[in-house]
């Protein structure tokens, strides 16, 4: 239930962190969206947050599913594999993009971040406090959004480091995708929700939509990302230099 640790001084404390918070973070969506039913969540506290978790519900072979997944998600992200994740809608109505880093020498802090130092030393409350941030404004977000169509389906995708990660690797739950990328039907926006820094990890996470589907978002809440030349593939970003 202690999401928060009292202080992140090794990569083990920081990578259960991130574990937890990755957790934390497909739980809210997962609920808010109500992709799952009340019986697949169990109520756990965030420091003064209460919040959904998913667990294996045998009533609920989805929920299920999900669990081993993001299993299989941490074992990437142990390994230092684990470079993307993505938990989609399809076809795709949404899709919520987390991006992994790690660093071996200090804090990592100019990921997409242009006021911070490349130097400047991470705390325990800086990351606590982007966490209950990064948990607020998803809150804040699945409950502006359109409800979903009826028929909804869910699907993840990872992507890895390539100079790190064995041609063969694939982690317990996951098998190689054949298909190029997931196809929105209508027009997208991509909105960067936030970051969460530790001294040696950073989990960022971006969300893109059908445009429609954003229209009673409060842009003064949630940041809108680049969208001048709006990508039709679920993918990677072609303007992002470090993918």
């Amino acid at each position: 239930a202690v999401v928060f640790p009292k202080k992140i001084a090794t990569e083990q404390q920081s990578l259960m962190l991130v574990k937890r918070l990755l957790a934390v973070a497909v739980s809210c969506i997962t609920y808010l969206r109500g992709i799952f039913p009340e019986s697949a969540y169990g109520t756990r506290y965030m420091d003064d947050i209460s919040v959904k978790i998913l667990r294996e519900d045998k009533n609920c072979p989805g929920s299920t599913q999900l669990v081993k997944w993001m299993l299989g998600c941490y074992d990437a992200l142990q390994k230092k594999y684990f470079n993307n994740y993505w938990l989609c809608l399809q076809t795709v109505t949404e899709c919520y993009h987390f991006k992994f880093k790690y660093t071996h020498n200090g804090p990592l802090l100019d990921f997409s971040s242009k006021d911070k130092k490349a130097d400047s030393t991470i705390t325990c409350a800086d990351t606590k406090k982007a966490s209950i941030l990064l948990i607020r404004k998803i809150y804040i977000l699945m409950q502006n959004l359109s409800p979903l169509p009826n028929d909804v389906c869910l699907t993840m995708k990872l992507l890895y480091y390539d100079e790190v990660t064995p041609p063969d690797y694939q982690p317990p739950g996951f098998r190689e995708a054949k298909d190029g990328g997931l196809m929105f039907n209508e027009e997208p926006m991509y909105l960067n929700v936030g970051e969460v820094p530790t001294p040696f990890h950073m989990l960022k996470l971006k969300i893109s939509t059908e445009k429609q589907r954003m229209e009673s978002v409060d842009r003064n809440i949630l940041k809108q990302g680049e969208t001048a030349e709006p990508l039709q593939v679920c993918g990677v970003s072609r303007e992002d230099p470090e993918e």
